[in-house]
């Protein structure tokens, strides 16, 4: 009884786990196309200012990569914001 109390927990834990990491995934690739969008550049522009490949922001801004942190910093440069900026819930 309690294996499988003690299952069904540690896969709720493993669930709300995968959820947060979609979740600031999608947060960071939304703030990112945001920023970008009101600069008016292109994602291969971006890319460019961060140096790192076009296709790489596409996946970043649609949730499909785990960023490093220097990458992170990279691209906060190229937009001219702080890592928060990318970070934060809601981007005016």
């Amino acid at each position: 009884m309690w294996r499988i109390i003690l299952t069904k927990l540690s896969f709720m834990h493993t669930l709300i786990s995968m959820i947060a990491d979609s979740e600031i995934l999608n947060r960071f690739g939304e703030n990112v196309r945001i920023l970008r969008k009101q600069l008016g550049i292109s994602q291969e522009e971006l890319a460019h200012k961060a140096n790192l490949h076009r296709t790489y922001i596409g996946m970043i801004e649609r949730a499909e990569k785990n960023i490093t942190l220097i990458n992170i910093q990279k691209i906060a440069n190229a937009l001219e914001v702080s890592i928060e900026d990318l970070f934060k819930t809601k981007i005016a």
